[in-house]
C-alpha cells in the first residue's frame, strides 16, 4: 500500500502544483471542423457519448463563417465569442436546462465540452486531469447578458446554413420539398405579473400603462369569441332577449410567426421566422415571412396554406401567376367579413362582379388606398348597371331594396386576388389536400412549446427574439439529423 502511494505522489503533486493557462482572447470555436476530423478532439471528448451526440446534431453547421463579434478588446476578462454563446444556448435547449445555472453545472460535468467552446486550453498531458474549469465558464448573468446583446442576423445565418443542409440532404434522397408552405404565428407570455391572474393588478389590460418586468412587450389579444351574456331571467311582461357578449383573451407579450413546409414521410420543418409585439396582427407576419421564404428557397412556393386570419385579397394574389403554366393558390377558409357568405359574389369573364339581378356591375371610379389595408392598392366603386353610365330601367327585376337609394353598390380592391377569394372551389379535392398541410405548422408550434417558446424566463424583447430563433434552428437540426440517420423514409404520424 505504501509504495502504491509513493508511486503515485508526482502525479498528485502536478495536478496539485499545476496552474492553467491563461484564455487566449478572440478564440472561436468551430465544431464543423471537429465533426469533419474527429481526430482532432480533445482529449476525453472523443469518448464521452453525449459529446459526440451533442457533436453530431451541431456540428453539420457552418460555424466557420458565422458573423463574429469584435473580439479583440480585452478588459481584463475573457472575450467569450457568439458561436461560443450559441452553442450554450443550443445545449441548453437540447438538454432541457430551465436555467443558466443547470448549464453551468452541466458544463462542469462535461469538462471535454468546454475546449471545443474555446474556454479551456486544450488538454495535454500535463494539465489533463485538470478540474479548474469553473473560472472559465460564463456566469448565469454574462450569459443572459449576451443573448440580449446578440445581433439576430447571426442567428438568421444558422437558420439558413440548416435549410440549406436539409436541402442538400433531401436532394440527394431525390424528394421534392417547399412547393407548399404554411404559416402561422405562436403566442408568447411575457414574464411580467400583468399575465399573474393571482397577482393583484390595478389596471391589467390597459395598454397605455407599460408593465415594469418588460418594457418592450405590449397588450394583445390572442383569440376573441361571442358567448351569451348571463342575464336576469326574462320577466313575463316585457320580454327581453340575452345578448351576445364578445369575449377575448389577453396577454402582455409577444407573437412569434413561423413558415412551415412539409416532406412527406419525413416530418416538417422551417424556412422563415419572425418575432414581434403582440400588437401586430397576424396578417403582418405574411410579407417579411414571405420575402425570408422567398430568398432561402429560391423560388416562390406554389401552395399556401394559411388559418382565416389571412383571408385577404393580397395573400390569394401572391400565389397567383397569370404568365406561368403551374399556376398554384392559397388555401385559406373564407371569413364573413361583414355578413358576406361565399356565394354572395360572382364575377363576369371581364373580372366585373354580379348584382342581385345576374348583371355585372361597371366600374364608376377608382382610386388608391392607403389606410384600410397593409399596402397601398387600387380600390374600386362598382355601381348598378341600370343606372350607370346611364339609366336603361326604371325598376330592378329583383325588386333590390337599394334601388331607390341608387342601386346596389360593391366596394372592392381591381386585383385578381379579390376575385379569387370568392371564387375558390373550397370543396375540390386539391383544396382540401393542400389546406390538409396546414398541420405541419401546428406540429412545429408544439416542438417549440416543448422547448419553453411559449413563457420564456427574459425581460427583453431582443433576448426572446433571438431565443426564439435559436428554438427553431434546433427544430431544423434535429429533423437534419433525423435525415442523415434514416436509410429509408419512415411514416410520420
Amino acid at each position: 500500500m505504501n509504495s502504491l502511494i509513493v508511486d503515485q505522489l508526482p502525479l498528485f503533486s502536478e495536478l496539485r502544483l499545476y496552474t492553467p493557462e491563461p484564455v487566449k482572447t478572440g478564440l472561436s470555436p468551430n465544431l464543423h471542423d471537429f465533426w469533419m476530423h474527429p481526430e482532432h478532439l480533445p482529449l476525453g471528448a472523443s469518448q464521452s457519448p453525449v459529446i459526440m451526440r451533442l457533436l453530431d446534431l451541431l456540428g453539420p453547421l457552418n460555424w466557420g463563417n458565422l458573423p463574429e463579434r469584435d473580439l479583440k478588446h480585452n478588459y481584463g476578462r475573457t472575450a467569450i465569442s457568439s458561436a461560443a454563446l450559441i452553442i450554450m444556448e443550443l445545449v441548453r435547449l437540447n438538454e432541457s436546462k430551465p436555467s443558466h445555472r443547470k448549464l453551468q453545472q452541466w458544463f462542469l460535468e462535461q469538462p471535454a465540452f468546454i475546449s471545443l467552446l474555446g474556454l479551456n486550453p486544450p488538454a495535454t498531458q500535463h494539465n489533463r486531469l485538470s478540474f479548474n474549469t469553473a473560472p472559465l465558464l460564463p456566469s448565469f448573468r454574462h450569459l443572459v447578458r449576451m443573448l440580449r446583446k446578440q445581433d439576430n442576423a447571426a442567428l438568421q445565418f444558422l437558420l439558413a446554413d440548416s435549410i440549406r443542409l436539409i436541402g442538400l440532404e433531401l436532394d440527394k434522397h431525390k424528394l421534392m420539398w417547399g412547393d407548399c408552405v404554411s404559416l402561422d404565428t405562436k403566442h408568447i407570455l411575457a414574464w411580467v405579473k400583468e399575465n399573474n391572474p393571482k397577482a393583484y393588478v390595478s389596471q391589467r389590460y390597459n395598454k397605455l400603462k407599460q408593465p415594469a418586468g418588460d418594457p418592450d412587450c405590449r397588450l394583445g389579444c390572442k383569440r376573441r369569441r361571442n358567448v351569451s351574456s348571463e342575464a336576469p331571467p326574462t320577466p313575463t311582461k316585457k320580454p327581453v332577449h340575452p345578448k351576445g357578449v364578445s369575449v377575448g383573451e389577453f396577454y402582455w407579450g409577444y407573437g412569434s410567426g413561423v413558415v412551415v413546409t412539409k416532406v412527406p414521410r419525413y416530418g416538417e420543418f422551417v424556412l422563415a421566422e419572425l418575432t414581434q409585439p403582440f400588437d401586430h396582427g397576424d396578417v403582418s407576419y405574411f410579407f417579411p415571412l414571405m420575402k425570408t421564404t422567398e430568398e432561402r428557397l429560391g423560388r416562390r412556393p406554389l401552395f399556401g396554406t394559411f388559418d382565416a386570419a389571412f383571408d385577404a385579397w393580397y395573400v390569394y394574389q401572391h400565389f397567383y401567376r397569370d404568365d406561368s403554366l403551374e399556376n398554384g393558390f392559397a388555401a385559406v377558409p373564407f371569413s364573413k367579413k361583414g355578413g358576406k357568405d361565399v356565394s354572395a359574389r360572382q364575377f363576369s369573364s371581364a373580372g366585373l362582379p354580379i348584382c342581385a339581378a345576374g348583371l355585372p356591375m361597371p366600374l364608376q371610379v377608382a382610386f388608391t388606398d392607403r389606410t384600410s389595408c397593409q399596402i397601398e392598392h387600387e380600390r374600386g366603386r362598382y355601381v348598378c348597371p341600370l343606372l350607370f353610365p346611364t339609366q336603361t330601367a326604371d325598376s330592378c327585376p329583383v325588386n333590390h331594396k337599394q334601388w331607390k337609394h341608387g342601386g346596389c353598390t360593391a366596394m372592392m380592391p381591381t386585383a385578381q386576388g379579390t376575385r379569387i377569394r370568392y371564387t375558390l372551389d373550397r370543396d375540390s379535392t386539391l383544396y382540401k389536400d393542400t389546406y390538409k398541410q396546414r398541420t405541419a405548422v401546428e406540429r412545429i408550434n408544439s416542438q417549440a412549446v416543448a422547448l419553453g417558446i411559449e413563457r420564456p424566463h427574459l425581460r427583453n424583447g431582443r433576448a426572446i427574439a433571438n431565443q426564439n430563433t435559436l428554438i427553431y434552428l434546433l427544430i431544423n437540426l434535429r429533423f437534419l439529423q433525423r435525415l442523415r440517420t434514416t436509410s429509408m423514409p419512415v411514416p410520420v404520424n
